[in-house]
């Protein structure tokens, strides 16, 4: 699993967010855009591009990028 592509596609679950301003070190959570249908756009791109199954509660605690990648990397393993 490459981090940048990672990036990529957690930033395509966006609609309205412009792309360029998505980094491992973004803070997903202060995002305008951010909501619970957010989340679960991105637990289904998860679930399909990776394979990994995350239940709302795994994420619950995370905030930026990098912190969810190291949690989906880690059930990968």
């Amino acid at each position: 699993m490459e981090k940048d592509d990672f990036v990529r596609n957690f930033a395509l679950q966006f609609d309205e967010t412009d792309v360029s301003i998505f980094s491992l070190e973004t803070c997903f959570r202060d995002l305008d855009e951010w909501s619970s249908l957010t989340a679960f756009a991105i637990l289904n791109m998860i679930d399909k591009k990776y394979s990994v199954v995350l239940k709302t509660e795994d994420i619950k605690n995370l905030n930026t990028i990098k912190e969810l990648f190291d949690c989906v990397e880690k059930k990968i393993k």
